[in-house]
């Protein structure tokens, strides 16, 4: 089998990590885009033997150096996004509406056999969410130029290199108590990082062309729920305090100031949307992947970094029950 060349954008995170395994070991040959080639590098490298990937140092609006790796290329992945905003061209209509675009238009020019675009699940109730709305006009500008393409809507992805269970298990260990909004009501349908390559890696390996396809996990849970299982499986007990929407827009107000702000006032407009399968497109257990991985199971393998005595702890977990709230 002569081996298809994949371009991907966003090769470096928890999601292309992943991905750049599962595609490798099928014969799959992967150029991945970074901007900072000495940060990245020894991570890419890693994920498969020599000769699969080749690394390219490019900044993703260099069209003209952009450019010349279509020519190569049979299959583009986009998996580029940003959860707040900052300076220097990182804003959410750059790399979520003009980057996009972009490729797609790059796609159809070099006459690629698939664009696979990772945009995210909920974003048509979020209204006066502009990471929403950004995300939204990216599909438009992806379809548009691309018709072939095929965007996934991917619920929050969560694994040992997330940003979503782990910061969360960082703040309940350090904190006595601990905000919940929208009277943690929001729902969630959590997919595990490996449930969504298989995902995109079937996607690809059977030419699926459907325009989008919402990407979620076996489980509907609530943040309340989430923050529950968080504390059970870290042996932690902590106090969850509704807090009332007027202090928690002054709150994320202050955390923008921080570098990497824990929670941003847009997401918490878009907090206040469930995310979870809106029954308008095709699931992946439609187009036959079902996700396999339970959320307990799998954040229970790398949860004892957060516990007392670390993997050698021996306590037992604590009951939901055993947790505190006003």
């Amino acid at each position: 089998m002569k081996a298809r060349n994949c371009l991907i954008f966003g090769g470096s995170g928890q999601i292309g990590r992943n991905l750049l395994r599962k595609l490798t070991k099928n014969n799959y040959k992967v150029t991945v885009v970074t901007r900072n080639i000495h940060q990245k590098s020894y991570i890419i490298k890693t994920q498969a033997n020599a000769g699969y990937i080749d690394i390219v140092e490019s900044n993703i609006f260099e069209e003209k150096k952009i450019r010349k790796l279509f020519k190569n290329a049979d299959i583009c992945i986009n998996l580029i996004g940003i959860l707040f905003e900052q300076k220097k061209g990182n804003t959410f209509k750059n790399i979520h509406t003009v980057f996009p675009g972009l490729l797609a238009k790059l796609c159809k020019e070099y006459k690629l056999k698939h664009f696979i675009h990772l945009s995210a699940l909920g974003i048509n109730e979020a209204e006066n969410s502009d990471y929403a709305k950004s995300k939204l006009n990216g599909e438009t500008e992806v379809l548009n130029n691309f018709p072939l393409a095929t965007i996934l809507r991917p619920s929050v992805v969560y694994s040992v290199d997330d940003n979503f269970t782990t910061n969360f298990m960082t703040l309940l260990n350090r904190l006595p108590f601990f905000p919940i909004y929208y009277n943690g009501n929001t729902k969630f349908t959590p997919i595990h990082c490996s449930d969504l390559t298989d995902i995109i890696y079937h996607i690809i390996s059977k030419n699926i062309y459907s325009k989008i396809i919402e990407c979620v996990g076996p489980e509907e849970i609530t943040f309340k729920e989430i923050l529950q299982r968080l504390l059970k499986l870290i042996n932690k007990q902590r106090i969850l305090i509704p807090l009332p929407l007027p202090l928690a827009n002054i709150s994320t107000s202050l955390f923008e100031m921080l570098p990497k702000p824990p929670l941003t006032r847009d997401q918490l407009r878009l907090l206040k949307y469930d995310n979870v399968l809106s029954g308008k497109y095709k699931s992946n257990f439609e187009i036959g992947v079902p996700s396999i991985r339970y959320f307990d199971e799998e954040v229970k393998k790398y949860c004892y970094m957060w516990r007392d005595g670390g993997q050698f702890s021996t306590e037992k977990y604590s009951s939901n029950n055993d947790l505190e709230e006003k």
